[in-house]
């Protein structure tokens, strides 16, 4: 008899149930939330992103408005343009996207938003915010993967969870919010000695390092919840693209859940991109009504 294969954690229906969620909230307001998408250069992939961002906003009753500078702009420019978007009450959420050009340095960008606009959770104000358990806006994938789980019906609370991957984007704010939702945290990494002991210890193991079937059968604990943030182009045997991500596929034969890649965590990144814009319209509609829940709203719990 063959193996019974992983349970598939699919994004999409995740997704939709927080972009409803997320539209049902927006018209509760009484203007729509706005999002600000500032892109520099003509990069194809931002190109690409930045216009699936703005139409997903449209779609739920969101207002979507991309500032398409070229990529010879000065950062001087950049910086006056965040400024008058900081001071536009019409204005809820600002989002620079990445990568910008070489000669602009992202840092001083990133922390000229408002961090009640921050809309990414990149600016420092905001990573304290989470990291000393104040309400924040948290970064979209790692906030997103909460979602995904909650929906599930994953429970975290008091289990062993494994983060393998320690970027600023994804492993160390997941580990702060996993943190919250009070689960027993390992943040792992390339200089992690004995990986694979590490990994078979976690109920829960997430992996975003973005290196192609990293994490192999062997490394995965029977019957663990394995979240997939890797996305990776290869070549197969001849030569045609695809995308894989950082578990090999026969984790699935282990694992008593997964996520596919693409079409696990992928969705709900622009999902609580828009869960984050509706977030600061509200904190901005009422700055005197007690702090709003944190960035999972209903998903919390």
């Amino acid at each position: 008899m063959s193996p019974a294969l992983a349970t598939r954690l699919s994004g999409p229906p995740a997704a939709e149930a927080l972009l409803a969620q997320t539209a049902r909230r927006a018209a509760a307001l009484a203007t729509p939330p706005h999002l600000v998408i500032v892109r520099v250069g003509e990069d194809p992939a931002s190109v690409s992103y930045v216009r699936g961002k703005a139409k997903k906003a449209g779609e739920i009753g969101l207002r979507g408005t991309v500032h398409a500078l070229p990529d010879t702009t000065p950062q001087a420019e950049l910086l006056a343009l965040i400024a008058g978007l900081n001071a536009d009450p019409g204005v809820h959420g600002i989002l620079v996207q990445l990568p910008l050009p070489g000669h602009i340095d992202p840092a001083p960008v990133l922390e000229a938003i408002d961090p009640n606009k921050d809309v990414d959770g990149f600016h420092p104000v905001n990573v304290g915010r989470l990291w000393t358990g104040q309400p924040a806006l948290s970064p979209c994938t790692p906030a997103g993967i909460m979602a995904l789980l909650a929906h599930y019906e994953v429970q975290v609370a008091g289990k062993v969870v494994v983060i393998v991957g320690r970027s600023t984007l994804v492993g160390r704010p997941l580990a702060a919010l996993m943190l919250g939702a009070d689960a027993t945290v390992t943040l792992a990494h390339s200089r992690t000695r004995d990986l694979a002991a590490v990994t078979r210890g976690a109920d829960v193991l997430v992996v975003a390092v973005g290196r192609a079937g990293l994490i192999t059968p062997d490394m995965v604990r029977p019957g663990a919840v394995v979240v997939d943030v890797g996305i990776n182009r290869v070549l197969d045997d001849a030569g045609k693209a695809h995308l894989t991500g950082d578990v090999h596929p026969d984790v699935s034969q282990v694992a008593g859940a997964l996520t596919p890649v693409p079409g696990g965590v992928g969705p709900m990144t622009v999902a609580q991109l828009m869960a984050n814009t509706v977030q600061a319209a509200e904190r901005q509609a009422d700055r005197r009504a007690a702090p709003i829940p944190g960035v999972l709203g209903e998903h919390a719990h």
